[in-house]
């Protein structure tokens, strides 16, 4: 048996009657930049994660380095971040010219330690951006309650949760400003690249919108060092016909990953399943197991046909990008999260023979 990390395919045939002929529409509209199916997104993605704006860019990293650009970051400011996630978080920090400060994760959640956060903040900090890895929310009320202390802004890395909830908000809705990506293998996800921000805050939408268009406010006048950075016409065509499936496909991630626990219950003195913190809806972006024989797994799994994952193999303060500012740190929960854990297949398309199969699989290669 072949099982994909992520069954693109098998969308694609569910969404094809109602996909092409909607990109046949948006190709023979001949708008292709900036085009009726992009404003109709933004706004739908706006209601839906109940903003007041929702403001389209490129790609996920774009929607970070706009966000970070729209608070006015500078160089020899400081940002509070997690070293357990994807490098952009990190890496659009220092496109701003500021200093990411690494603080360690928890080891349940694998989010944000919220103690450590306090401990790291200075007179130097200028922002948090935790990440709502693997689709778990962070508790953000105690960031929210550190920020309003220290004058901070709080920016949400929403690239792994769109759809999940936290204190009666969508993922993303809760900060300053929300980041998310539409990058293929993302819970809402386009056919190509893509991203997104959302925030309340009037001023900050019009510099978002001003910075993602080359710093103009009004054509041929550019007031601004921006970007050229536009979610295509097509994509958003894409994206508009998925958001409206998206509340179905994460609940079916959640319960492929409540089957994949009951699967694995009798393997808990070996393996730790994922959990629910309790601090909002987990829509299970990855289904990420820590185990001491993760080697083993993976290999077993490997040869049965079966794709699995390890994020992150090098946590960012170890990466060579990192190394003069942060090689000497340690961040011990995080190095060993890296080093045990494995993340299984959890499309919204697999079936429960192949959860049953994986499961056997597992079971058989830690007898």
């Amino acid at each position: 048996m072949n099982i994909p990390m992520l069954d693109l395919k098998a969308e694609y045939e569910l969404l094809r009657e109602e996909v092409e002929p909607a990109v046949l529409a948006a190709l023979a509209a001949c708008q292709y930049i900036g085009g009726p199916n992009v404003k109709a997104f933004e706004a739908e993605a706006a209601a839906y994660a109940g903003v007041r704006h929702a403001i389209s860019c490129a790609s996920g990293t774009d929607a970070l380095l706009l966000a970070l650009r729209a608070i006015g970051l500078q160089p020899g400011d400081e940002v509070i971040t997690t070293p357990f996630t994807f490098v952009a978080t990190a890496s659009t920090i220092l496109m701003c010219g500021a200093k990411p400060v690494f603080v360690d994760i928890d080891p349940g959640s694998f989010n944000l330690d919220l103690v450590q956060v306090a401990a790291a903040i200075t007179p130097a900090t200028r922002a948090i951006v935790p990440v709502h890895l693997f689709g778990q929310p962070v508790h953000l009320a105690p960031l929210r309650a550190l920020c309003e202390k220290h004058n901070l802004m709080l920016i949400e890395d929403a690239a792994q949760s769109f759809g999940a909830d936290y204190a009666g908000c969508k993922s993303g809705a809760y900060g300053d400003i929300g980041c998310t990506s539409f990058y293929p293998s993302k819970n809402l996800s386009a056919f190509g690249d893509g991203g997104l921000t959302l925030t309340d805050d009037d001023g900050l939408a019009a510099e978002l919108r001003v910075l993602a268009s080359h710093g103009s406010r009004q054509r041929y006048h550019h007031h601004v060092l921006g970007y050229n950075s536009r979610l295509d016409e097509l994509q958003a065509v894409i994206l508009r016909i998925k958001l409206k499936r998206l509340d179905a496909f994460n609940n079916r991630r959640i319960a492929i990953a409540e089957f994949y626990n009951r699967l694995l219950a009798n393997l808990a003195d070996q393996i730790e399943t994922p959990f629910a913190d309790g601090h909002g809806r987990h829509v299970y972006h990855q289904y990420t197991i820590l185990s001491d024989r993760r080697d083993t797994i993976q290999k077993a799994l490997t040869t049965a046909g079966i794709a699995c994952a390890v994020y992150y193999p090098v946590p960012l303060h170890q990466q060579e990008m990192f190394a003069a500012t942060h090689g000497h740190i340690r961040l011990p929960v995080t190095e060993r999260t890296a080093a045990r854990c494995l993340s299984l297949p959890i499309s919204p398309m697999l079936k429960d023979e192949q959860i049953e199969y994986i499961a056997g699989v597992i079971r058989s290669a830690l007898k």
